[in-house]
């Protein structure tokens, strides 16, 4: 079946998350130190990121969204310590603006640049990244999020909304990311190719059912089976 779009996940897939995640929970924390003493005395670093799990694990009808389980966290992380008026939003931006200072791997944008002369390509992410921000959006001709959509991966309705923005069929269409149950059993129970960026090697796992189309140590080895293909 000839592949006509590509949808790519972001976290993990173009860049590293962690460590823009752990660089963006030292600068809240120094805001928090700066600004609101008491509140960082009371909840450092682990006690928050306990929080916001808690926040997680209580509000399921927020799994797609985890812009708003940050907020509901600093929401009770401040009404704990008696705060009544939370800065939420200038919180978020101190948040946001170190959760998007992401290392690129080597191979993502010369790997984007030659996708989208192509094909149309979707970001597809259950993530809150800003593509803006980042500075990627030209490569992308449509960008689907979970927070939008109302579903995250591996949900088969995030990947149909990704097929109905590109108007293409899933079938036609290949998903690259890479988390084996997320990107590829998601993908592939939504009727889309998929592509597994499987950086350190690992084997497929058989409790997973049936393999990737491709398994790929990175986005120069997708784009070359990509190209072949045409």
């Amino acid at each position: 079946m000839q592949i006509l779009a590509v949808t790519i996940d972001l976290d993990d897939t173009l860049w590293p998350v962690l460590p823009a995640l752990e660089r963006a929970d030292r600068d809240l924390d120094d805001y928090l130190r700066q600004h609101y003493p008491e509140v960082a005395r009371t909840w450092p670093i682990p006690q928050l990121r306990a929080l916001r799990a808690q926040v997680a694990a209580e509000r399921i009808d927020l799994a797609h969204d985890f812009t708003a389980q940050r907020y509901l966290t600093l929401q009770r992380a401040f009404d704990a310590c008696g705060v009544s008026e939370a800065p939420l939003d200038a919180l978020w931006e101190v948040f946001a603006a170190a959760r998007n200072s992401v290392e690129l791997y080597p191979d993502a944008l010369p790997a984007l640049e030659r996708l989208r002369n192509t094909w149309p390509v979707a970001s597809l992410t259950n993530g809150n990244a800003d593509l803006e921000r980042i500075g990627l959006h030209l490569h992308f001709a449509h960008r689907i999020c979970a927070r939008d959509v109302g579903v995250a991966k591996p949900d088969a309705r995030i990947f149909l909304a990704a097929a109905e923005k590109l108007g293409i069929a899933p079938e036609n269409i290949l998903h690259v990311g890479d988390d084996p149950e997320l990107d590829v059993v998601g993908a592939r129970d939504a009727g889309l190719r998929t592509a597994w960026i499987n950086r350190a090697g690992h084997p497929w796992p058989g409790t997973l059912g049936a393999a990737p189309d491709l398994d790929a140590r990175d986005l120069a080895a997708l784009v070359k089976w990509l190209e072949k293909a045409v």
